[in-house]
């Protein structure tokens, strides 16, 4: 975990990349620049459209491209991807079964001093209950060029999300990755199971090896795809140890929390659920490190939560 680059960058590398194999489109909304498709544009400009700060007629647009055959990828922000242009992705996309890949960076909080009005961590939540809809929140460049190749080749509308600052590599250029796969990052026992996504995975095999230097030792997954979720792998996780933990940059509720919560409902694992994650609150101006340390996204945090959790539940 050495190399740092931002998800966001990485998706506009693997655009250009992946251009030269396979023919789409790519659309944003005045924010190529912050998305990185400007990267696609200048090596394929006719294959680019930037569409203004219009994002409810891109989503649309792109539906309508798609309508006559076109794979198309769709960028701009989450606030806006998900939230202003919601009725279009619903309607036009979802809806219609619409081969639409929406590519929406600057997720969560941890996108620092953008404030509260652009800190969108309700997205996944609005995403995940979309009939049909794919949702997967890469955690680092191998990833994120793995999920976007991915969202190319399966017929569909895909939401993926991204982050804005740079991260360090978790996975090696040849890991393997399924569709609806968890891949298990840290395995050093089963105390506890953290179950993260996107910018928490680096951060809970942090919280790991902290608790391994107490004498805890845990278990960390990769949850790359919150929908359709990997149930079989979680249920697994789930019916071995007395703690299953849940980290995200995200709100506990809509998330993959949520989702855990509702399969662990179903099952009778005996297990304790702990949700990391955004509170009913919203977000709050700051810098990327003081905004993880105030809501608790940093590794030392998670450690703390998690051995807090496993005392609460061993009284």
């Amino acid at each position: 975990m050495t190399k740092l680059i931002s998800t966001r960058e990485a998706y506009g590398r693997a655009l250009v990349e992946l251009g030269a194999q396979y023919r789409f489109f790519v659309l944003d909304a005045d924010l190529s620049k912050a998305t990185q498709t400007c990267l696609f544009h200048d090596a394929y400009p006719t294959r680019f459209i930037n569409m203004g700060i219009s994002e409810a007629d891109m989503m649309t647009t792109a539906a309508g491209m798609a309508s006559c055959g076109n794979t198309v990828v769709a960028s701009t922000f989450a606030l806006f991807a998900t939230g202003r242009a919601y009725e279009q992705v619903r309607n036009s996309i979802a809806y219609t079964g619409a081969n639409v890949k929406i590519a929406a960076s600057h997720c969560g909080v941890l996108i620092g001093e953008d404030g509260a009005s652009h800190q969108c961590f309700e997205d996944i939540g609005l995403m995940r209950m979309l009939p049909g809809m794919t949702v997967i929140a890469p955690c680092d460049q191998v990833s994120t060029r793995w999920a976007l190749e991915s969202a190319l080749t399966t017929e569909g509308p895909f939401y993926l999300r991204l982050n804005r600052y740079p991260v360090p590599s978790v996975y090696q250029e040849d890991a393997h990755f399924q569709l609806g796969r968890g891949n298990i990052i840290v395995q050093y026992g089963s105390d506890a199971v953290i179950l993260a996504h996107g910018d928490l995975v680096c951060e809970s095999a942090r919280a790991a090896e902290i608790l391994k230097s107490q004498g805890i030792h845990i278990t960390v997954a990769d949850i790359h795809t919150i929908k359709p979720l990997d149930c079989e792998l979680i249920s697994t996780l789930a019916s071995k140890t007395p703690l299953v933990v849940t980290a995200e940059d995200h709100s506990v509720t809509g998330g993959l929390g949520s989702a855990v919560s509702e399969l662990m409902a179903e099952q009778n694992f005996g297990a304790s659920l702990y949700r990391i994650g955004i509170p009913d609150c919203f977000g709050r101006s700051g810098s990327r490190a003081s905004l993880a340390s105030h809501f608790g996204l940093t590794g030392e945090s998670i450690a703390a939560q998690c051995l807090s959790a496993l005392t609460r539940h061993s009284k």
